[in-house]
């Protein structure tokens, strides 16, 4: 092995209010003492995720006919109508016909797509 996962980072206009979000959805510990780069420490000696300042952020087109998403996170859920309500509280968006066996679909509120797992 040569080293192992540390974070994740995702970009977005405003960092702090991306991490405030997945927060709600995963709950945490935020470290905000450096306000370009706000780390999510969920505390289960998992990779954190980080969220930094990207002024010229575009979101990733989702669906993409041409198959780029950029990048994505997997949730693992225990059921679709606990978890589905909650994360569109908190700033979600559906994604309309992304719906599959064991997994839907979402955007962030900056773009970035997630989907819930059924665990």
């Amino acid at each position: 092995m040569i080293g192992f996962v540390n974070a994740i980072a995702l970009d977005g206009p405003d960092p702090l209010a991306l991490a405030q979000f997945y927060q709600r959805v995963l709950g945490g510990d935020l470290d905000t003492s450096d306000s370009e780069w706000i780390e999510l420490d969920c505390g289960l000696g998992t990779a954190k995720l980080t969220f930094q300042r990207s002024t010229s952020y575009v979101p990733p087109t989702f669906p993409d006919p041409n198959g780029s998403q950029q990048a994505h996170l997997d949730i693992n859920v225990s059921d679709f109508e606990t978890a589905e309500p909650r994360v569109l509280e908190a700033g979600a968006t559906k994604v309309e016909g992304q719906e599959f066996e064991g997994f839907r679909v979402y955007l962030d509120p900056v773009g970035h797509p997630f989907c819930l797992v059924l665990h």
